[in-house]
Formats: structure tokens, sequence, C-alpha cells
């Protein structure tokens, strides 16, 4: 029987090693969490890969103050936990730098007017000229959610009209057999998985939000009531920049659609132009894919707000 040198470290040392590493990054994310509750919020994941890194980042600054130190004295600890700290906090700050257009709440959107990160639509499904259900409505709500997500990603507020006067929901509702938020919102849901695809679909948020109305000035036709409702629910869909490219199905017999935001409005492209952004935002090889799957998931840790 060979005989193994003692210097050489079994595998189960190594094993419980890499237990012993996840057991403590998932304490010290919890910790840095906690702390920073107020300010950022972030998954589970991401919070322990990170605090992975400035434990590391915390163990290497201890060691250059004292390579005599033993890894469970109480400075390495300490450096290892606050390092945690900071590389969470930097990250959630860059997170929410980048999508501090995301997360500003509705009036404050309807304010700062369209951009190339917001786009306003009065109507998910009723015309508003002819005051009939049409499906070229629910089309241009597609088509605007697949362009933010192949894009930099925004936030679509519906109900909402070019002016940024709030009209509410209700000739939607009106198409619904239960004309209310939570039937809305698995409808729409219903529409960007059809569309876009489970994958995508899922990582878009769709929420309600009832919105102080403008009030409506009094007129002999059209008295003011103090009964008169003086908010009306907006839905916010936001779409963050998607780690991969996301086509448009408008049809069971059309070809797939590739959209994209470019400035405040959102253009198709064409099969060559397609391709060619596509290798330039998405390039071929593993490197450059994990790269890609990196820059969305800074932008995408849609907790990452402070």
């Amino acid at each position: 029987m060979e005989h193994v040198p003692d210097s050489v470290t079994p595998l189960w040392a190594t094993a419980g090693a890499l237990i012993v590493v996840l057991i403590l990054a998932w304490i010290f994310s919890a910790i840095a969490r906690w702390l920073l509750r107020r300010r950022a919020t972030l998954d589970g994941t991401t919070a322990i890969v990170l605090s992975i890194a400035g434990s590391a980042l915390g163990l290497f600054i201890a060691g250059a103050i004292d390579p005599r130190l033993r890894i469970w004295s109480p400075l390495p600890v300490i450096v290892a936990l606050v390092g945690s700290i900071l590389v969470i906090a930097v990250y959630a700050a860059i997170a929410t730098h980048l999508q501090r257009d995301l997360r500003m709440s509705i009036p404050e959107l309807i304010a700062a007017g369209e951009s190339a990160q917001v786009e306003f639509k009065s109507s998910a499904r009723i015309n508003m000229r002819t005051g009939a259900k049409d499906p070229k409505m629910e089309q241009v709500i597609v088509k605007t959610v697949s362009a933010f997500l192949n894009a930099d990603g925004g936030t679509l507020l519906i109900g909402v009209d070019d002016a940024g006067t709030p009209l509410g929901l209700d000739p939607d509702y009106a198409t619904l057999k239960t004309p209310d938020a939570d039937r809305f919102e698995l409808w729409l849901r219903d529409l960007l998985t059809t569309a876009l695809g489970q994958t995508a679909a899922a990582a878009v948020e769709v929420s309600v939000e009832d919105v102080e109305a403008i009030p409506t000035a009094e007129t002999p036709d059209n008295p003011g009531s103090p009964d008169s409702p003086t908010t009306r629910p907006v839905c916010r869909v936001i779409a963050g920049p998607s780690p991969r490219p996301v086509y448009l199905r408008p049809g069971k017999n059309t070809p797939p659609e590739f959209w994209l935001r470019t400035g405040n409005s959102s253009r198709q492209l064409g099969v060559d132009q397609a391709s060619e952004y596509i290798a330039h935002r998405w390039p071929i090889g593993a490197g450059a894919a994990l790269a890609a799957q990196a820059r969305a998931a800074v932008r995408l840790s849609a907790g990452g707000q402070m």
C-alpha cells in the first residue's frame, strides 16, 4: 500500500474547508445585508459571491499587516468581515447608479419625462382614438419591453399619456373578466411570456401603483365633487438589460423580430443589423460570455438600491 506523505492535505480536509468558506461567506453576507438593509438590497447568491471576494481581499490586507497572524485570530476575521461589507456596498452603489432611472418613484419618472430608459403608454389594450380593444396596442407594449431588454434596460409606464398625465387603467380593466390590478398583472405577464418567452418574461417586474391624478378643472358640464377619485392606477414595467438576446414572436406564422431601444424610441433591426449588434453585445466565447453575464448582473441586481 502506497504511503501518503504527511504534508499532503487529505481530500476530505479540502472539501471541509470549502464548506466552511461557504458557511462563513453566507454568515458574512447576511451580516452585510443586514447592516446595509436601508441602503441596499441584494439577492442571497450575489451577496455570497461578493462576500467571498471581500473576505479574500480582507485576508490579504490582514496578512500584509502581520504575516504571523493565524486565520482564526480576531483581526483577520474582523478585516474579512469589513472587506465583505465594503465590496457588497460598492457593488450595490454601482448597480444603483446604473439603475437610478429604473428605481425612481412613478411621480418622479413622470416629472422627468420620457427618455432612453423611460416610456409612457396610455393603454395596453384599448386604442384611445377608437375606444375599442386593439391587438396592435398589445404589440406596442411587448415591442417596448423587448427593446429595453436588448439595450440597457428601462421602465414602461402604462396608463400615462405622452404628456405625462396619469390616465389610469380603467379602460384596460374593462376588457378583463375581473377588472382589477391582480387580473391585469396576470394578463400582462401571460402576454410577455407568450411574446418573449418564459426566461425573458420572468426577468421583467410588473406592478400596479396608485398615482395622484391631476385634478380636472370644474366646469358647468363637469362639476367638481369631493367624492371624485384623486388617484389612478398606473402599471410600472421594469425591464433590466438581458444577458442574452431577446426575440419577439408576434405570431405563430411570423418570424421572430429583434427590437432595440435607441434614444427615445424602439426600433426593429434587420437581420444584418441584429447579427452585428448581437455579436458586439453578446460575443461568443467563455470569457466574453462571462463578461456579458457580469455586465448584465451589475445592472440587473435590482435589489441594488441605495
